[in-house]
């Protein structure tokens, strides 16, 4: 017996009894032997559940007794010695070594189980002899198994320190995956963590967000919901509406207030890490609440339950989605099962009863001695050579391999990995001073070095290998629960999912073969809130999940143009959000438009004032020759009618889009030009009282001051001040053009910005002087005599002129955007109509309606003195 388990034994030594161990409890536990060259444990379920007896201490305690036999766990237990059995016949494996197995059933009881796993690793044999050097095999090189979770968590607690390999079949805990706390633990099934991302990524391709949760209170309910919880929230695939833990043993008011809150919730999928017993409770209450309409999904523990195929479960369990364990083939398995037979494993080194409760089991017999009354009750004895063919059993059921599978993949793991070390070559060997290991000092630590490196492909073409937490490479099959016509039910795979090595998590799914128990045959909607449009963000509900939410629709200027935006994003500055906020949209633009009813209107007034103008300057250059245009110096009225012009086609700056150009030269055009006919008129005004002030006795030389040279003199004096301050403004501070978007979010306005203030209101503040000069001159001359009229007129036209610019300065300020510039268009067109009327139409009126009055003498004569 190697040193590593003499903890198990008591030795004793004296001069006259030989040394020996003894151990210190053999334990009374069903199992399946066979002798060979190195032997494989393994550890079952083949019994449901066990009794235990009442323990009073005042006797040797009994051990619990298991009850409810397992055909499918025997027929786990079967495949790893059918497979032992392959490995035997394969000259290329192992050759020259001979496998055997030491087989045990763990009752569903961890106390049990690990009974078992003790007796593995420390062998059955009631006393040893110990030899000199202690060299020998352990009991076992390797166990397969344990199939429950916590109860592989207890065992590999305890055989982890001796290094002695487990590879469990079914264990499916993340927790064991944990290199520190199980250093020699490895499976061959994935481990719950994969079959929940697995779970999630169902979850994420039916969309399904809303979801519950159902666990068993043991370690494989607990990591599940833990891992299920931060998965699902670091994948953002969804929130769980509830979590609850499902009891063990009968608890019916407990069921009953789970069943309540998955009927009050708004989630539709319920999902489901528990075990057969569990899932019987839980169902029981669900019927007799009348409890429709959920999607279950079911994790690999009970999705090939056949216990839950009932007429009574199923009207609510169709369509159940399920995680399976990888379907796989072994040919020649069903053969070996029939071959089984009590005489064929009965040996006098080991304890047979594993198989003989199997055939009592099946055929409903006994074997000798039977127990008292067994035969006077009517029941038969068994003989051993009864035929497995004639009786229906789940034993033979071959056409779901799938714990068997894993179970295959196993038993050929640790052989592969002792057939490497067995033909290690001496002096190149992995152990201290490059040794290798030997088949008569086999240790089972030896044995992890090579089982971490092992790598091969099963006759079915699936590849094995573990990785540095002892996982094998995940695979599950998605099975379907289906309900038939004739009321069977039938779980068909619809899709797998699986880990690669370079192409990560990979989902399939053919719905076209999912049945759906719903009346639509669709896969049902279960969310907490629907989806946000496009448009609209979420905003999360106060106190509950981050499924739960609001859809708020994006602010103005804002859009959203994905499902489910958490932000709504600003569109750049020249754009704004669409009517439905899913898009930007390039902003409307506003100018004064050449194409638009206003713009239209004033470029009209315009061009028909330049008309007008020239009309005009026609009249009077055809009869520039008559009293009426020479008078009062017709080179001034030709000057005025052409600033008149320019002031008219001055506006049309105003109008389309603002560029450089138009915005520099619109407000010089526009101050030059009316400067020029202010100055035109300030002139004329002085003319008029410098001629009356000449017809005075003692007033002529007044009139030496006002000749022609001096009058166009004075125009181009005023004239050019006006010009150099629109060049100071233009070089200091100089307009451009704008977009402005203070006015309207979704408009860009194209206006031009003065550049400085103070010049656009020097150019204005000189103007109005002008006008203002113009308007006293005119008002003192307007009681000249008839001859004088004149004045009148000019004192008519700066009233209309000064009122409309005096209007035009709150107009201006107070208007917005393009009708800022219509403003001082219509203040421009308005002013020039008025000069043009008020000076111009009477002298028209006279030259062509009255030709009479068009002669010196009407115009020098002086009226007759009123009486």
């Amino acid at each position: 017996m190697t040193h590593n388990n003499s903890s198990s034994f008591v030795c004793s030594e004296s001069s006259n009894i030989s040394p020996s161990c003894k151990l210190w409890r053999q334990f009374n536990l069903n199992g399946m032997h066979k002798a060979g060259d190195v032997i494989l444990g393994g550890l079952f379920e083949v019994h449901y559940s066990s009794v235990f007896s009442e323990q009073m201490f005042t006797s040797r305690p009994h051990q619990p007794s298991c009850q409810g036999f397992d055909p499918p766990g025997f027929r786990h237990a079967v495949s790893m010695a059918f497979a032992i059995d392959e490995i035997n016949k394969n000259s290329n494996l192992l050759p020259n070594v001979t496998l055997g197995y030491s087989l045990y059933d763990n009752c569903a009881t961890l106390g049990i189980g690990f009974s078992a796993a003790l007796s593995l690793a420390s062998g059955q044999e009631e006393q040893f002899m110990l030899q000199e050097n202690c060299l020998g095999t352990p009991p076992v090189m390797g166990i397969v198994g344990d199939p429950f979770s916590t109860f592989s968590i207890a065992t590999s607690n305890v055989l982890g320190l001796f290094k002695l390999p487990i590879v469990s079949y079914f264990a499916t805990c993340s927790c064991l995956s944990d290199r520190q706390r199980f250093p020699s633990f490895f499976r061959t099934i994935p481990s719950d963590a994969f079959q929940v991302r697995a779970m999630i990524q169902i979850l994420k391709h039916f969309g399904w967000t809303w979801a519950g949760l159902l666990v068993s209170d043991d370690d494989y309910g607990f990591h599940a919901a833990r891992s299920f919880q931060s998965d699902l929230a670091q994948s953002g695939g969804g929130c769980l509406a509830y979590s609850e833990i499902l009891p063990w043993g009968n608890n019916p008011n407990e069921y009953k207030r789970i069943v309540n809150v998955m009927t009050k919730s708004t989630a539709r999928v319920v999902i489901v890490f528990a075990h057969q017993m569990h899932m019987i409770q839980l169902m029981e209450e669900v019927v007799k609440q009348n409890v429709t309409g959920l999607q279950w999904i079911a994790s690999e523990a009970w999705t090939l339950v056949d216990g839950l195929h009932t007429s009574a479960f199923m009207p609510y369990l169709g369509g159940t989605l399920g995680i399976a364990i990888r379907l796989g083939e072994i040919p020649g398995l069903r053969d070996f099962l029939l071959r089984t037979n009590p005489d064929q494993h009965h040996n006098k080194d080991y304890e047979n009863s594993m198989v003989k409760q199997f055939w009592e089991f099946t055929f409903q017999c006994r074997f000798a001695p039977p127990p008292a009354g067994w035969v006077e009750a009517g029941g038969t004895l068994c003989t051993g050579q009864e035929d497995l063919e004639d009786v229906e059993t789940e034993f033979l059921d071959v056409s779901e391999l799938r714990p068997e599978y894993n179970i295959y993949k196993a038993v050929y793991a640790l052989a592969y990995a002792l057939d490497d070390m067995l033909q290690c070559e001496p002096g190149r060997g992995p152990f201290s001073g490059h040794s290798c290991a030997t088949l008569q000092n086999l240790q089972p630590w030896q044995l992890m070095y090579y089982l971490e490196n092992v790598n091969f492909t099963t006759p079915f073409g699936d590849q094995v290998s573990f990785d540095e937490n002892g996982d094998a490479l995940p695979i599950y099959d998605i099975m379907n629960w289906m309900q038939l016509p004739d009321g069977r039910t039938k779980v068909q795979s619809v899709g797998e999912v699986k880990k690669s090595v370079f192409e990560g998590e990979e989902l399939t799914i053919d719905e076209d073969k999912i049945f759906w128990n719903f009346e639509l045959k669709k896969p049902p909607r279960s969310v907490c809130s629907e989806s946000c449009p496009p448009g609209t963000r979420m905003a999360r509900k106060r106190g509950q999940p981050v499924c739960c939410f609001d859809c708020i629709p994006c602010s103005e200027g804002k859009i959203s143009n994905e499902t489910d935006s958490m932000e709504c994003t600003s569109c750049p500055e020249d754009f704004w959000s669409s009517p439905q906020r899913d898009h930007c949209v390039p902003k409307k633009t506003e100018f004064l438009s050449y194409h638009e009813p206003l713009g239209i209107c004033l470029t009209t007034a315009s061009l028909l004032g330049t008309c007008i103008c020239a009309v005009v300057l026609g009249i009077f250059t055809y009869h520039r020759s008559t009293p009426m245009v020479r008078a009062n110096n017709s080179e001034l009225s030709f000057l005025l009618l052409v600033s008149l012009k320019l002031c008219f086609l001055c506006s049309l700056l105003f109008i389309g889009r603002p560029r450089l150009w138009t915005c520099q030269l619109r407000h010089a055009a526009f101050g030059i030009s009316f400067v020029l006919s202010v100055s035109c008129i300030l002139v004329k005004t002085m003319v008029v009282l410098a001629v009356f002030k000449a017809s005075k006795p003692g007033g002529g030389a007044s009139l030496k001051w006002f000749g022609a040279m001096q009058q166009r003199g004075t125009v181009m004096v005023l004239t050019s001040i006006q010009a150099a301050i629109c060049t100071a403004w233009l070089v200091l501070s100089s307009p451009v053009p704008h977009k402005n978007t203070q006015y309207h979010n979704d408009k860009i306005v194209y206006e031009c910005v003065v550049g400085s203030t103070v010049g656009f209101a020097v150019l204005l503040g000189y103007i109005g002087l002008l006008a203002t000069l113009s308007f006293l001159l005119a008002f003192l001359a307007r009681n000249l005599p008839d001859n004088f009229n004149e004045a009148k007129l000019i004192t008519f036209s700066m009233l209309i002129f000064c009122a409309v610019w005096v209007a035009f300065v709150p107009a201006y300020v107070n208007s917005p955007g393009k009708y800022a510039d219509a403003v001082e268009v219509f203040a421009i067109l308005a002013s020039s109509f008025g000069l043009l009327v008020a000076l111009f139409g009477p002298k028209c009126y006279i030259i062509l309606l009255r030709p009479e009055r068009n002669t010196k003498k009407a115009i020098m004569g002086r009226t007759t003195p009123k009486t």
